[in-house]
């Protein structure tokens, strides 16, 4: 059976730490238990990196963020994390084009082979960032995933390019600071799983700390797979309980065989093989006539 062993985790943001690099080696610590308990891919929220912000100061702190992790933090955390078959989305983090634009990045680490996605629809609090896509699908072991950051969940247009691609994972990183910020991003999220027929990983930040981009994080994790029949005996949807503070982990295996062998099936109802159509809207004078 082809299947896939994910670990998603909540990260506390306002953890104690004695330096950058100790803050590193918390999270990298955490990957590698992961992977020594036996898990395949390691998923941390948005933002887990902002816990950075305490070791810089002045007025520009993404930028100062962005060049402390991309510059004295990501070489180590390359050397550490690179595991044959193995993969990482180690949260976001600010990271400064040449021309001076600020994304809210993902990094992502399969078999210690660097990549990343950006965030690309932002929240009204997210001005000094700049959205950036493509959606990028990555393959690992034949299975194809996708990471679509917080907000961009909530984006039917994503969902409805991702159509008829075959993805078998979502992965959703997100941070919010409020009940109804974690209900948004989980009912999208599992509407995701139905509409593209695959399976979507939630992981949220938690905690508090004294900041300007994260002083108040709560948030859950989450599992969804589609409303299909290899998956009729079997939950489709695994929540754990909101958490404000801590460090929590989710694992679970994936059966992907299963979403494959379905896909197969012409009599099956298959929202993700849906043609692309132009629907027209239109609003009558005498809409019953």
């Amino acid at each position: 059976m082809r299947s896939l062993k994910l670990d998603l985790m909540t990260f506390d943001v306002g953890i104690p730490c004695e330096s950058p690099a100790a803050f590193a080696r918390l999270m990298s610590e955490r990957v590698l238990q992961g992977w020594d308990e036996g898990a395949d891919v390691v998923v941390f929220p948005e933002f887990a990196w902002m816990g950075l912000e305490r070791f810089v100061e002045g007025p520009d702190k993404l930028q100062q963020v962005a060049d402390l992790f991309w510059g004295s933090l990501w070489p180590d955390l390359l050397a550490r994390l690179t595991r044959p078959d193995r993969a990482a989305v180690l949260g976001t983090v600010p990271f400064r084009e040449s021309c001076g634009a600020i994304r809210n990045r993902a990094p992502i680490l399969h078999g210690g082979v660097p990549g990343h996605q950006d965030k690309i629809h932002l929240t009204p609090w997210e001005g000094a960032f700049t959205g950036g896509g493509p959606v990028r699908i990555w393959n690992f072991r034949g299975i194809r995933i996708a990471v679509v950051i917080c907000m961009d969940v909530e984006i039917p247009e994503i969902s409805a390019a991702l159509r008829g691609r075959a993805v078998d994972l979502l992965l959703v990183p997100s941070a919010t600071e409020s009940l109804l910020g974690v209900e948004r991003v989980g009912r999208c999220a599992e509407a995701r799983s139905v509409e593209l027929c695959c399976h979507v990983g939630l992981c949220h930040l938690v905690g508090r700390m004294n900041s300007e981009w994260v002083d108040e994080n709560i948030g859950k994790l989450a599992v969804y797979s589609p409303s299909q029949s290899p998956f009729a005996k079997h939950p489709r949807r695994i929540e754990s309980e909101v958490h404000e503070s801590g460090f929590h982990r989710l694992s679970t295996v994936l059966d992907i065989d299963a979403l494959r062998g379905f896909r197969g099936n012409p009599g099956e109802t298959d929202p993700s093989k849906a043609k692309p159509a132009h629907i027209a809207v239109v609003e009558p004078e005498h809409p019953f006539c």
